[in-house]
């Protein structure tokens, strides 16, 4: 139940933050988070094979663990990708009603995303290693340096 009240909720803050609501003016700087989003999230279905995808936190039963290409940089990089379209257009309206709409889908993936590492760990027994190599939602591109 858990489960399908995160993807209710997801999906309800990611349709209030498209809603144009009272806005009158479009900031066209917001273009570039909206467009990173997508390529973002275009990059990640492209590296990821079909039928790998589940809107649930719970992996399907033939899930794989993916570690390469947009998950080397980020542990959930469609979620990452959803952030930064909200971001441009909270940015893109800018009124509070998107901004709001924008952090309350940001503590729903951060919500969402926790849940969903919780079943893989139990379901990847080298999911442990792969968390501490890499950041959850937003990516970390400085190198880092050996202890």
């Amino acid at each position: 139940m858990a489960s399908v009240t995160l993807v209710v909720l997801q999906m309800l803050a990611l349709l209030a933050v498209m809603w144009p609501w009272q806005a009158t003016n479009w900031n066209a700087w917001a273009w570039i988070p909206i467009a990173t989003g997508f390529v973002v999230k275009g990059w990640t279905i492209a590296h990821n094979r079909p039928g790998n995808f589940s809107i649930l936190p719970e992996p399907r039963a033939n899930a794989r663990l993916i570690t390469t290409g947009p998950y080397a940089h980020v542990r959930h990089p469609l979620y990452f990708g959803l952030m930064l379209f909200a971001l441009g257009c909270a940015l893109g309206w800018n009124t509070l009603a998107h901004w709001t709409s924008a952090g309350v889908l940001a503590l729903v993936l951060d919500l969402k995303s926790r849940r969903e590492e919780r079943f893989l760990r139990e379901r990847f027994a080298e999911y442990g290693d792969y968390a501490a190599r890499t950041t959850r939602l937003i990516p970390r591109f400085a190198s880092r340096r050996p202890s």
